[in-house]
C-alpha cells in the first residue's frame, strides 16, 4: 500500500462531498456560492456555474480515487481516508456556508 494513494482517496473524498451541493443547488436551478463570486466563496454564482463547478469536482473527484492506486470499496483503509476527507469538507461548508443560510444557529426548535 502506498501512502500517497491514500493521500489521494482523502482528497477524492474531499472532491467528491464538495460537488454534491453544486450539483444539487445548480441543477435546482438555485444560486450558491463558489469561488467564482464576488467576494469569492461568499457572493452567490448562479446555478449553471455551480453545475459546471460540481461536475469538475466529481471528475476531480473520479480521477483521485478510480485511476490512484488501486480502490476497493470493501477495503477500510481505502474507505476511510475517503471518508475522512469527505466528512471534514462537509464540517467546514456546513460552518462557513451555514453563516450566510441561518444553519449555524444554536436555537432549539
Amino acid at each position: 500500500m502506498n501512502w500517497l494513494w491514500l493521500v489521494s482517496y482523502f482528497f477524492g473524498g474531499a472532491f467528491a462531498a464538495n460537488a454534491v451541493p453544486h450539483l444539487v443547488s445548480g441543477v435546482m436551478g438555485r444560486a450558491f456560492q463558489s469561488p467564482f463570486a464576488k467576494p469569492p466563496g461568499e457572493g452567490l454564482s448562479s446555478s449553471t456555474i455551480n453545475v459546471l463547478w460540481g461536475f469538475l469536482n466529481a471528475g476531480i473527484a473520479y480521477l483521485l480515487i478510480a485511476h490512484v492506486g488501486d480502490f476497493h470499496f470493501r477495503s477500510w483503509l481505502h474507505v476511510v481516508p475517503l471518508g475522512l476527507g469527505a466528512l471534514l469538507i462537509s464540517m467546514f461548508s456546513a460552518r462557513h456556508f451555514g453563516q450566510f443560510h441561518g444553519g449555524n444557529s444554536s436555537q432549539r426548535i
